[in-house]
């Protein structure tokens, strides 16, 4: 047992090994003898331990308890801006989230199809303005602007604290429409749009993890278990990009404070990229035939 008091980087380094090699108590898939398999740790739950730890040591440091935190916060990266770019302890992965294909976009609409209209209001609402799962579960019948079809997300609901509003289509007001008229079957009072119809908590505000179960079970019914809360949102962003729509414009959309951040929802597909790569290679190769012509012409 290492005391924290005196533990040195030694001991940080063995305790990030451990980590690195530490089995995940939640299983991933089957094996073929029935048995789950168990992988390790993902680079992001390393991090979050790593977090929690130096934030202990800053406070034993704040407190007097030691004179320095043997987790430092990483060095300057060379080419990086100065006090953004720096190193840790363990290396940063950022991963594309999963983009449904046209096929899996289809197998998810057909379960959805058969959901109540509660779950389908939600699922064409979470789509059409982006919205996080807090945003969506947090959602008020003030919140909602039929005359201009457009919502208010509150900034206590968004995760950058920053109110905005945002537009949905003219069938997700089809579907709003039908589920507000099913809504005062359950209750006519004003406040939370989205409401429980269990027996337990009826009438209840639906919670975050009440729509978590709503979406796996549509995921797992679908065979398409990465299917998430926060699939539409990024289906949704990146649609917008393949809209023509600018970086800005997504990023005010979205609710981000710097664009840098809208980057990391927008995927577009091999497919698209490959065809944009097509296409300004020709444009330069017919800018080169042309300088080329010119040249010839010149010499004549």
């Amino acid at each position: 047992m290492i005391d924290p008091i005196s533990a040195g980087r030694d001991d940080i380094a063995l305790f990030v090994r451990d980590l690195t090699d530490r089995p995940s108590f939640r299983p991933r898939s089957v094996a073929e003898h029935g048995a789950p398999s168990f992988p390790r740790l993902s680079n992001a739950t390393v991090q979050q331990r790593l977090t929690a730890v130096r934030l202990f040591y800053d406070f034993l440091v704040e407190e007097g308890l030691r004179i320095s935190s043997p987790i430092g916060r990483g060095r300057y990266a060379p080419g990086g801006r100065a006090g953004v770019s720096r190193r840790g302890l363990m290396p940063r992965f950022t991963h594309l989230p999963w983009i449904p294909d046209d096929e899996a976009w289809d197998a998810i609409l057909t379960v959805a199809s058969r959901e109540p209209i509660r779950n389908r209001t939600m699922l064409a609402l979470a789509y059409d303005a982006a919205l996080r799962r807090e945003e969506l579960c947090s959602l008020r019948t003030d919140d909602i602007d039929p005359a201009r079809r457009t919502i208010r997300v509150r900034a206590e609901t968004t995760k950058g604290r920053r109110e905005r509003v945002v537009p949905y289509s003219a069938p997700g007001g089809e579907l709003l429409r039908a589920y507000l008229a099913h809504r005062s079957t359950l209750s006519r009072a004003r406040g939370p749009l989205f409401l429980s119809e269990s027996p337990r908590n009826w009438a209840e505000p639906l919670t975050l993890w009440t729509w978590s179960k709503v979406i796996r079970r549509i995921a797992l019914e679908a065979g398409e278990p990465r299917f998430s809360t926060h699939t539409l949102r990024h289906l949704c962003l990146t649609d917008l990009a393949r809209a023509g729509w600018e970086l800005h414009a997504i990023a005010t959309f979205a609710g981000h404070r710097s664009p840098d951040t809208t980057l990391q929802y927008i995927h577009l597909s091999g497919r698209e990229l490959a065809a944009k790569l097509a296409s300004g290679m020709a444009q330069i190769h017919d800018w080169r035939i042309a300088l080329l012509a010119a040249t010839a012409a010149g010499s004549a």
